[in-house]
């Protein structure tokens, strides 16, 4: 259960006095999540979410916030933060930083097709481009330099061949320029279970707490390696290719995206891999995150090294 901390309906009931959103009806724990409590509210005037931040620095969250008010505003279908009486979307509950959301609709789909790969595809690149006028900047907290300093970390954890696999790749990377690509404000993190479908069509797009800003196709090499990949770890080429291309004809790659994307979809494959042998081999105390299998995603390095897979032609 992703409740790490308590709140009873009283306390809630209380702390709901500093919002417009009428009483408290009901207040569940929420199983979804690894890193934040989570709770569905319902009051006499609607339904939320509300989350207690567990881990993430307290400065850190009005970027993360204030870009969902922002993608909401531009009718995307992000979870809009609640403001209290006093216009602030953060507050302190239990000692804890703690925000609400409109509650979305819609349950995960862990199999998907090629139609729910193109609308992903659609919806991620309207993100990016709604995410272009945004104001704030908050770096990517898994970019470049943490993936350099984490494969320092986890380095004598592995045995020789990943180690000899994790030394290539970070070589690799260090050689790369990104700078000249489109950037700006991405989501990071969306997997499969990151989107709520209502029905055929998207109905929210959640868990915005590793955003942040960097190279737009970092995440959609992000997006391709969650969703369209087969169980061998190989791309699936019409997904992949129903994803791009729903894309593409939102917001045109740039040519200077086509030669990256090969490095990209390989930094994006290592960021995990990174992040879930940290998580495997040197567990924080305290830290509330429910490890996954580094492996899955050092074979998709593995194989994305050896990907051929095109974007489609720049205009």
């Amino acid at each position: 259960m992703a409740v790490f901390t308590s709140v009873s309906a009283e306390t809630l009931s209380g702390w709901l006095g500093r919002y417009a959103i009428g009483r408290l009806i009901e207040v569940k724990g929420i199983s979804a999540g690894v890193q934040n409590s989570n709770f569905f509210v319902t009051t006499t005037l609607g339904r939320y979410v509300l989350t207690l931040f567990e881990t993430i620095p307290r400065p850190e969250l009005p970027y993360y916030l204030y870009l969902m008010a922002h993608l909401a505003h531009h009718g995307l279908p992000v979870p809009a933060p609640i403001a209290n009486r006093d216009n602030e979307y953060l507050g302190t509950l239990s000692d804890k930083p703690a925000a609400l959301v409109a509650r979305l609709s819609g349950a995960s789909e862990m199999n998907p097709t090629p139609t729910h790969c193109g609308r992903v595809g659609a919806m991620l690149a309207g993100l990016h481009l709604a995410g272009q006028s945004y104001g704030r900047r908050q770096p990517n907290a898994r970019g470049a330099d943490w993936r350099s300093a984490t494969a320092l970390r986890v380095r004598p954890f592995l045995p020789e061949s990943e180690q000899a696999l994790l030394d290539t790749e970070i070589a690799f990377q260090a050689r790369q320029n990104y700078a000249a690509l489109p950037a700006g404000a991405i989501h990071a993190d969306l997997f499969r279970d990151n989107v709520l479908w209502d029905g055929d069509y998207i109905g929210g797009v959640i868990d915005f707490y590793f955003a942040g800003h960097d190279a737009l196709l970092f995440d959609v090499a992000v997006t391709v390696n969650d969703w369209c990949t087969r169980p061998d770890g190989e791309l699936d080429p019409e997904r992949t290719d129903a994803l791009l291309r729903a894309y593409h004809s939102e917001r045109p790659f740039t040519r200077e995206e086509m030669a990256c994307w090969p490095a990209l979809l390989r930094a994006a494959a290592l960021r995990f891999w990174l992040s879930r042998a940290e998580d495997f081999h040197l567990p924080k105390p305290g830290e509330l995150v429910q490890v996954k299998d580094p492996g899955e995603y050092r074979d998709i390095l593995t194989l994305r090294i050896a990907c051929t897979h095109p974007l489609p032609a720049a205009d």
